[in-house]
């Protein structure tokens, strides 16, 4: 298989949401998890996407059916330790969480055989999405630094929608494109505001560190990207938002799924910011029409923004702020 998109999900989710949209109360199974979103956008944009997780325990016996119902490739481990899932009420038009489980934490056996599982199915792909763990705890960071590496020195372009320890080790391994929101960087201390100044700082701070081109998502503002070593902002229409969960997974999807099929990074990141800001007009994570998104791509602009060269954070000024976080 060529021109696909290979996407890491070490545990997927099961999410139960309760609903009523009419008279009678609904409740919908769906499999979820970044991962799982990332790559039914992928699908969206009709192209070709390979799923690597690892499924446990009942809530993996009822996942790997759903999972293989989105119309991706499902490649998975079964592990011992049990897969996580939450349920969600929102008949009154609001989520609200009812219960939620983590999942335990793979075993180091498990991990081995889902690393080699994603290294195989990996360097066979043109793009290859490291997404995080449901739960920090669940999958080490060295996991991921080690993936980025092996991926990414043996021709694999690797995508990496990561935060927190997770981002640094990646960056330690080299990344094609990290995608992180404005808010997880202030979250985790990596800024000090989520100002345009100090985020372009941040931006240049994190290409020096190991990624090639970044792409950091503001909420309702203009995304932030650096690309060929320039910044600029991505200008498109705003819209109306129905459910704004899953707009940065599905910028994530729409620029691995430009690049694996051989477009350009800044095609790559305008179709990215059209398919995000599509599925927030939708009830559905990683969802929407290719000819919506298609249409919207047209709309965004990537404006070129003026850089202050002497007010530069460094890799070791970044490095010490992700020690004190």
């Amino acid at each position: 298989m060529s021109g696909h998109v290979m996407v890491f999900a070490p545990d997927p989710q099961l999410t139960i949401t309760i609903d009523q949209p009419a008279n009678e109360t609904e409740i919908h199974l769906h499999p979820g998890g970044q991962g799982v979103w990332q790559a039914r956008m992928i699908r969206c944009l009709d192209v070709p996407v390979v799923l690597c997780a690892g499924l446990g325990g009942e809530i993996g016996q009822v996942l790997e059916p759903l999972l293989a119902g989105e119309g991706v490739e499902l490649r998975a481990i079964h592990r011992e330790s049990s897969s996580g899932g939450y349920v969600h009420d929102r008949r009154d038009g609001k989520r609200h969480e009812v219960a939620a489980a983590t999942g335990h934490p793979l075993s180091r056996h498990e991990l081995d055989e889902l690393y080699n599982l994603a290294l195989s199915e990996g360097l066979g792909a043109e793009v290859c999405i490291l997404s995080g763990p449901g739960h920090p705890s669940l999958v080490a960071p060295e996991i991921y630094r080690r993936l980025a590496a092996d991926l990414g020195r043996n021709g694999s372009r690797v995508v990496a929608d990561l935060s927190g320890p997770h981002l640094a080790a990646v960056l330690d391994g080299g990344v094609s494109v990290l995608k992180v929101s404005s808010e997880e960087l202030v979250r985790d201390g990596l800024a000090t505001d989520d100002g345009e100044a100090e985020l372009i700082r941040v931006i240049q701070a994190l290409h020096a560190q190991g990624a090639e081109a970044v792409v950091v998502s503001r909420a309702e503002q203009p995304a932030l990207v650096l690309i060929d070593g320039e910044m600029a902002q991505l200008d498109m229409p705003r819209l109306e938002v129905a459910d704004p969960r899953g707009a940065g997974d599905s910028m994530t999807a729409g620029v691995a799924a430009i690049l694996a099929e051989g477009g350009d990074i800044r095609l790559a990141v305008r179709t990215g910011a059209a398919a995000g800001a599509l599925n927030v007009t939708r009830h559905g994570l990683g969802t929407g029409r290719p000819d919506a998104i298609a249409g919207l791509v047209g709309r965004v602009r990537l404006s070129p923004l003026q850089v202050d060269r002497q007010d530069r954070l460094t890799p070791d000024e970044l490095a010490a702020r992700t020690t004190r976080s």
